[in-house]
C-alpha cells in the first residue's frame, strides 16, 4: 500500500519534529519537514497528500504560501497552523481553500491528526467516486453498452464514436424500447466530459407546473413552498452532459426558455436575477418524428435546428437480425448472474421462436421475455414453451407501456393468478417467489384478485 505522505512547513524544528513524529506513529504516513515556505514549493514535485502550514515563516506568510500551493494544485488539502488567535485571518484562509486553521496550544497535535484523518477518509471517498466513474466509463465502451454486430448496428458504433469527439448537439431517435438513453450514456462516458456529471431528464415524467422549476432551478421564496434555493437539471450538468429524454413533450412556452438558454450559454433561476453561466452538453431523444412535428406546429422550428446536432436514428430490433440472440444470450447471464441462478442456455426451438417475433416493445421487450422464460424454465435450457410473447405483449402485461418495475412485477402476477384461477401457492412457485408478497400485493390491492 501506498504510504500517505504529508509535508509539515515549521519554522521552528522542535515544534516540527514533534508535530512530525506524532503523525509517525501511523507507519502509512510519509512524513517530510521543511523550515520555510520555498523549500516547500521547491518539492511539490513529490505529490504530498496534505500540507501542514505554520502561518508565520521566516520567507513568507501562511496566505502567500497557501495561494502558491493552491497555484500548483489546487485539490492539494493545507492546514494552516498559527501561534496567534485571529478569527479575521482564519475566515481569509478558510476563504482562500484552507483545509483547516489550528491555533498552537496543548490540542494541535490532537487536532491535527484528527484533520489528517478526515482529509484521507475524504480523499478515499474522492478516488472511489473516480474509480466508479471510470468502471462506468469502461462499461459503457460501445461494444460493452450496446449488445450487437448486425449492419444496421455497426452504422451506428460509427456514428457514436464521432459524437464521442466533439461537443456536438446529439438528437437520437428510435423507437420506444430501442436503447436511446444507453446511447447517450455512452456518448457522454467516451467523450472528454465522461469524468463530469450525467444528467438525464424525462421530459414526459416532469409535471407541467414543475418543469420549469426543474430544469432551470428557483430561489428561495420564489413561490409558495420554494422553502430552500433549488439547482436545476441544467446547472447539475455543467461541465458535463444532459441528456433530455422526450424531448417534444415539452410545452411551446417551455421550449423558448430552452432555446434561450442554449443560444445564450446561462440561465436564470426561477424567482432570480443572477445570470449562471453554462457550459453543459445537450443529446435529446425522442420516439416522435421532430420535423413531423414542426409542421404540426407542436415543436419549435428555431429549437429544431438548434438541438438537432448529430442526428442518430436507432433500428427496431426487428431491422437487427442475429442481434436478438446475442441480445438474448446477454440479458439471460445478467438475469442468472443476479438471481445467483446457475446458468441456463437456450434451446434451438426457444431460438428459432426469438428469431421470428417482431417485438413492438423491442429491446426492452426481449429482456422481459428473457426474464420471464429464464423464470419458467424448468431445466438447463429456456425451451420454445417456456417464451410468452402472447401474454408479454397483451393487454395483460405491456412492455411498450411506461411503466415501473413494481407495475411490471404486479401485470405479471395478475397475469400468472389469471392463468392458474387464482391459485396462489401455484402461482408463488412458478414464478420462485414469496406467496407471502403475493398476498400482501392482493391486500395493498397492488393486484387485483377477480
Amino acid at each position: 500500500m501506498e504510504q500517505f505522505r504529508i509535508f509539515i512547513v515549521e519554522d521552528d524544528p522542535w515544534y516540527g519534529e514533534i508535530l512530525g513524529y506524532h503523525l509517525s506513529l501511523n507507519p502509512d504516513h510519509e512524513i517530510h519537514r521543511y523550515t520555510t515556505g520555498k523549500d516547500c514549493l521547491l518539492n511539490l514535485s513529490k505529490k504530498p497528500g496534505l500540507i501542514s502550514i505554520d502561518y508565520s515563516l521566516p520567507d513568507m506568510n501562511g496566505v502567500e504560501l497557501l495561494k502558491k500551493i493552491k497555484e500548483h494544485n489546487q485539490n492539494i488539502p493545507v492546514i494552516v497552523i498559527s501561534g496567534q488567535e485571529d478569527i479575521t485571518t482564519a475566515v481569509d484562509l478558510l476563504k482562500q481553500g484552507a483545509s483547516d486553521y489550528f491555533i498552537k496550544d496543548d490540542n494541535t497535535k490532537e487536532l491535527l491528526w484528527n484533520a489528517v484523518n478526515r482529509i484521507k477518509e475524504r480523499q478515499s471517498l474522492v478516488d472511489e467516486v473516480e474509480t466508479l466513474k471510470e468502471e462506468l466509463g469502461q462499461k459503457y465502451e460501445f461494444n460493452k453498452a450496446i449488445k450487437g454486430n448486425s449492419p444496421a448496428l455497426l452504422k451506428i458504433f460509427s456514428l457514436l464514436e464521432k459524437a464521442s469527439r466533439t461537443n456536438i448537439n446529439v438528437s437520437i431517435t428510435g423507437e420506444t424500447g430501442t436503447g436511446k438513453e444507453v446511447v447517450a450514456k455512452a456518448i457522454h462516458y467516451n467523450s472528454e466530459r465522461k469524468k463530469k456529471p450525467f444528467v438525464a431528464v424525462n421530459m414526459a415524467a416532469i409535471p407541467r407546473e414543475l418543469i420549469e422549476s426543474e430544469l432551470f432551478g428557483h430561489e428561495k421564496g420564489a413561490f409558495t413552498g420554494a422553502l430552500t434555493r433549488k439547482t436545476g437539471k441544467f446547472e447539475e450538468a455543467n461541465k458535463g452532459t444532459i441528456f433530455l429524454d422526450e424531448i417534444a413533450e415539452l410545452d411551446l412556452s417551455l421550449q423558448s426558455k430552452i432555446l434561450r438558454v442554449l443560444q445564450e450559454r446561462e440561465l436564470i433561476r426561477v424567482g432570480g436575477n443572477e445570470k449562471v453561466t453554462l457550459d453543459a452538453r445537450l443529446i435529446v431523444a425522442t420516439h416522435k418524428n421532430l420535423l413531423e412535428e414542426v409542421k404540426k406546429g407542436n415543436f419549435r422550428e428555431d429549437l429544431f435546428y438548434r438541438i438537432m446536432g448529430l442526428p442518430i436514428d436507432l433500428p427496431p430490433l426487428r431491422d437487427r437480425g442475429n442481434d436478438v440472440l446475442v441480445l438474448a444470450k446477454y440479458f439471460l447471464e445478467e438475469f442468472c448472474k443476479s438471481n445467483k441462478l446457475k446458468n441456463i442456455g437456450i434451446a434451438p426451438d426457444a431460438k428459432e421462436k426469438l428469431m421470428k417475433y417482431n417485438y413492438p416493445g423491442n429491446v426492452r421487450e426481449l429482456k422481459a421475455v428473457i426474464d420471464l422464460s429464464a423464470v419458467m424454465c424448468d431445466g438447463e435450457q429456456i425451451n420454445g414453451d417456456d417464451i410468452y410473447f402472447a401474454s408479454i405483449s397483451s393487454n395483460d402485461i405491456s412492455v411498450t407501456e411506461e411503466k415501473t418495475m413494481k407495475e411490471y412485477t404486479a401485470d405479471i402476477i395478475t397475469h400468472f393468478l389469471k392463468k392458474y384461477d387464482n391459485n396462489v401457492i401455484k402461482v408463488a412457485n412458478k414464478l420462485d417467489i414469496g406467496k407471502s408478497t403475493i398476498y400482501k400485493m392482493i391486500q395493498d390491492k397492488e393486484i387485483t384478485v377477480n
